[in-house]
């Protein structure tokens, strides 16, 4: 009874404490609007918004382990002779970067399960970034409003890329040497100013004396600062623009159903947190990784076999490998095209394609309205494509990254394996542009029967006068709502005038003269500008299978789609 009167005590005193501390916050600052607001806020429940958690939870793995790896490494270059219990090394001249990562790995307590978890996480993180992007490009996700948010997350992979190389670098074994000079490389390719900055950022002639530890400031300062900040952003973003979602019943392109943030949400995303780090330590546990004291330490003179980087800069290392050996001699300098073309210019491009994009497909499609329901990928064919041809792309190079090992392995010619190789990266991904196209009408064109016809049940009957027939049935009304919930903009015509809206003005109000366009845009028809983003639009949405509705049915799909025109759509 005593006992029971004093817990009934503790209690009250602890809620009177929550409940002060509470008031007392929120008199300073605007602690109970925020937390209504966001303790409101409803998340959609389909398993592809998962992977979005999966980079976040692995980041913060990355975190937890790189703290407890920063206690006992040491970034110095200086040499010395190993002494540690490994006893292949013993006697040789090492960095302290390399011992101390060795020393990690055999005299520090869990310190080789802690590395392994740390770089199982990174390579975890970085596939979860591009996989969450994937899905963000294929759905449509990207549309307006959230092109910021697609800015954010490609500059967050680029970011992951970086920070992945840094760490992967500073162990100064033979293998993460020769990803240093590979770089070191790519900066001197760069025309009149490399050989300038590879002497700044090495502190000399490769290797120099300062690389590893101006790395070592990057992996664990720098680029997790930006990083953090970023996912902030990209958080509240998420939160301020309410969550993508696929179409459904009760869905529409102004509300978000699923499950509230508290208590259901941050229930499942908590134990989703303990599942990802739990399966990130089994893989730490069971699956070797980076065992640098097999590779040894970094000379300059030597190289490994089968010298292969992480996965995500794979594409790099296969784009020099595919490039032929141009080179140019302009007074008395050579420019190494062979270098800086594919591990500068390209990685350029791909990045500013990505970056550019939305922008890109809103100009063509000229539409202008907020978009809050996923796209099924077969009904835009053309975005579909384009995505499979880049990934058919990337996956070129990342097997040519690895041209030696195919060659090996299946006992065939390098430079055989090379040309084939050169020869893919051209023609897949114009032949996945194609079949995957195909492929998305030809699965529009399963919808619409299925609509017309209904669902084969596999029932044959037969008539009177003998004929056979398969029996149907209609198709459930979630999955009726699922197909017939597209929003498919029409290609623009000459005849339409031109959007208007970005610039404030209504749409159809006389439009003022653009510079140049003179009597061709007043009597020749529309300028060259115009003809190109009809051209560009034809192309993009002229290809679509009409699904068949009644106008009623098109009516009611035309307003669940209509774009928020207020604040309080927002806030639904």
């Amino acid at each position: 009874m005593v006992l029971h009167s004093y817990r009934a005590r503790m209690r009250g005193r602890a809620r009177d404490a929550v409940a002060g501390g509470f008031t007392g916050a929120d008199r300073r600052l605007p602690v109970a609007e925020l937390s209504r607001q966001l303790l409101r806020k409803t998340f959609p429940d389909h398993w592809s918004f998962l992977l979005g958690e999966v980079a976040l939870y692995s980041f913060v793995v990355l975190l937890l382990t790189g703290v407890y790896l920063t206690l006992f490494f040491d970034p110095s270059m200086a040499e010395s002779v190993y002494d540690g219990p490994y006893a292949p090394l013993q006697g040789l001249s090492v960095t302290r970067a390399y011992a101390s990562t060795v020393d990690i790995s055999f005299s520090v307590r869990g310190g080789l399960l802690i590395r392994q978890i740390h770089h199982w996480a990174a390579l975890v993180f970085v596939a979860a970034i591009a996989v969450h992007l994937l899905r963000v490009f294929f759905t449509g996700a990207f549309r307006r409003p959230r092109e910021g948010n697609w800015v954010i997350g490609v500059t967050l992979f680029m970011l992951a890329m970086l920070e992945g190389f840094a760490g992967y670098s500073l162990p100064d074994d033979l293998l993460s040497g020769t990803g240093l000079r590979t770089a070191a490389t790519i900066v001197r390719s760069i025309p009149v100013v490399g050989t300038y900055l590879e002497m700044a950022v090495f502190g000399g002639q490769f290797p120099g004396e300062v690389i590893l530890p101006r790395l070592y400031i990057v992996h664990v300062l720098l680029v997790p600062g930006l990083m953090l900040a970023l996912i902030a952003a990209h958080l509240i973003l998420v939160v301020y623009l309410k969550h993508t979602q696929w179409a459904g019943q009760g869905k529409t392109n102004r509300n978000v159903v699923g499950q509230p943030m508290f208590p259901q949400f941050t229930a499942k995303t908590t134990g989703f947190f303990f599942l990802v780090f739990g399966v990130l330590t089994v893989l730490g546990a069971v699956a070797q990784i980076n065992p640098v004291w097999n590779y040894g330490p970094y000379r300059a003179d030597q190289i490994s076999t089968d010298v292969q980087p992480d996965w995500y800069v794979g594409f790099l290392e296969g784009a020099l490998r595919l490039m032929p050996p141009w080179q140019t001699e302009a007074a008395g300098h050579t420019v190494m095209w062979n270098v800086f073309i594919p591990a500068v210019v390209l990685p350029g491009v791909l990045f500013g394609v990505l970056y550019l994009y939305p922008y890109a497909e809103r100009w063509v499609t000229g539409e202008r309205g907020e978009r809050h329901l996923c796209d099924r990928p077969r009904n835009a064919p053309t975005r579909t494509g384009l995505g499979v041809a880049g990934v058919v792309f990337y996956a070129v190079l990342l097997i040519a990254g690895g041209n030696d090992v195919v060659a090996f392995a299946f006992l065939l010619s390098l430079e055989a394996t090379t040309w084939v190789l050169r020869v893919a990266l051209v023609l897949a991904p114009p032949l996945a542009f194609m079949i995957a196209k195909r492929v998305c009408l030809a699965l529009q064109e399963g919808d619409r029967r299925r609509l017309a016809h209904g669902v084969e049940t596999g029932q044959v009957t037969q008539s009177v006068s003998g004929g056979l027939s398969e029996g149907c049935r209609p198709l459930p009304p979630a999955a009726r709502y699922r197909i017939l919930m597209r929003d498919v903009p029409a290609p623009l015509t000459p005849e339409e005038p031109e959007e208007a809206e970005e610039h404030g003005e209504a749409k159809g109000a006389e439009r003022p003269e653009e510079p140049g366009e003179g009597a061709r845009g007043r009597e020749g028809g529309p300028p060259r500008r115009r003809r190109l983003r009809v051209a560009l639009s034809g192309w993009y949405y002229g290809d679509v299978v009409d699904l068949p509705a009644t106008d009623e049915q098109r009516a009611a799909i035309a307003d669940r789609t209509r774009p928020p025109q207020f604040a309080e759509d927002r806030e639904s």
